[in-house]
This record gives structure tokens, C-alpha cells and sequence, in this order.
């Protein structure tokens, strides 16, 4: 069953670029209610333990530089069919094969500085929002 919740992150190049205003006002507009936002930098350590499904891959340290580059957004989004109709929105990992208009076809370099995350399951989403946000942080 689905919980009609999803997490998000803005990541470090939308950030440094001033995109997360256009980025947040595109979510909300799609009809998104924001349940918690957050404003904050991630630690090699935290980083790492957010991407620990991937420790073992070859791109790992890379991603946990990148993702530690810069301050991010960290959201917890809400709306019925929320997994399915955020990563519609956001459009494809490669924004070259992102579908016009979508987030990452707007605001992303390439496929590894591609703007924003999404939750690929609600039993992921979960997960990340709990990593992010305590109870007393949701509204």
C-alpha cells in the first residue's frame, strides 16, 4: 500500500547553482505539500552511511565527494501516488534523456551532478526521511 509520501534532496550542484528556489516552487506546483524541509551539509561519515548501499561500487567515493561538497535540501514530500508522480517530475537520472521540462532536463549538468534525488520505493522513502527528519520535523 502506498503511503503517498516520498523524500527528496537537493543536491550540492542545484544548490550552488540557485536553483532549489525553482526546483521547490516546480514541486509544489505539481501539487506537492511539503511536510518537512531541511537546510543542512552532509559529513563524509553521513554521507556514507546515506549511500551505504553502494560502499561497494566503484563510483562510491565519488558520490560521497560530491555529495559532500556543498549544502543540500533534504524534504519529505506529500501527495497521493507520490513515488511514481515525483519521479515523473523529476525525469530521468541523464537529463540528456530527461523528458523536456522535468527537473533534471531544466537544471542538471549530467548524469552524475543531475540536481535532485528521489525515493525509488516508499519502503526507501521511509528510510531516507528517517535519516533526515526526527518525528517533531514533519508538519
Amino acid at each position: 500500500m502506498a503511503t503517498n509520501r516520498t523524500f527528496t534532496m537537493f543536491k550540492p550542484d542545484a544548490v550552488a547553482n540557485g536553483h532549489a528556489g525553482k526546483i521547490l516552487d516546480q514541486i509544489t506546483q505539481a501539487g506537492f505539500k511539503v511536510v518537512a524541509l531541511k537546510y543542512t551539509q552532509l559529513s563524509n561519515e553521513r554521507a556514507g552511511d546515506f549511500y551505504g548501499i553502494h560502499r561497494e561500487r566503484p563510483f562510491f567515493n565519488d558520490l560521497v565527494s560530491f555529495m559532500t561538497s556543498g549544502p543540500i535540501y533534504a524534504a519529505i514530500l506529500e501527495k497521493e501516488n507520490a513515488i511514481e508522480d515525483f519521479r515523473t517530475l523529476i525525469g530521468a537520472t541523464d537529463p540528456q534523456k530527461a523528458d523536456a521540462g522535468t527537473i533534471r532536463n531544466l537544471f542538471a549538468k549530467s548524469i552524475d551532478a543531475n540536481a535532485i534525488h528521489g525515493s525509488d520505493s516508499d519502503e526507501n522513502a521511509e528510510i531516507e526521511g528517517n535519516f533526515f527528519f526526527a518525528a517533531d520535523e514533519r508538519f
